[in-house]
């Protein structure tokens, strides 16, 4: 149960990003298209950060620290850049236009992320 909120929060803040971010779109289609798009998106998304996120975290810890932690939100910015170039792979229509919409998306899908974690009641989370 864990699993599937967690992947209906982060397809949401992409949505919620993929809205309010011009640089940021998901491609052409019905809404149940673009809603299973959103829904591979985020697999994709975890996954990355999952497996690729904490080595490139480790790796620039240096600069997270000389930053006072605001580096983190340029290696969710290369996070949310891979996936976009992971789900091209796998041809769905997720586009991100460019490093400062990827930061400025990473931004919105954190927030918004952490909004619905806040919200959501803590059954859900066991």
């Amino acid at each position: 149960m864990r699993l599937i909120v967690r992947l209906l929060v982060s397809a949401v803040a992409l949505a919620v990003a993929a809205a309010l971010v011009d640089g940021i779109s998901v491609g052409p289609g019905t809404d149940l298209e673009r809603t299973l798009t959103l829904l591979g998106v985020a697999v994709i998304f975890g996954l990355v950060n999952a497996i690729v996120g904490p080595i490139l975290r480790l790796l620039t810890f240096p600069l997270v620290i000389l930053t006072l932690g605001l580096f983190l939100m340029v290696v969710n910015a290369l996070l949310l850049l891979l996936t976009e170039w992971i789900a091209d792979q796998f041809d769905l229509a997720f586009q991100v236009d460019g490093f400062w919409s990827a930061v400025l998306g990473a931004l919105i899908v954190s927030v918004v992320s952490f909004l619905i974690n806040v919200v959501l009641p803590d059954r859900y989370e066991r």
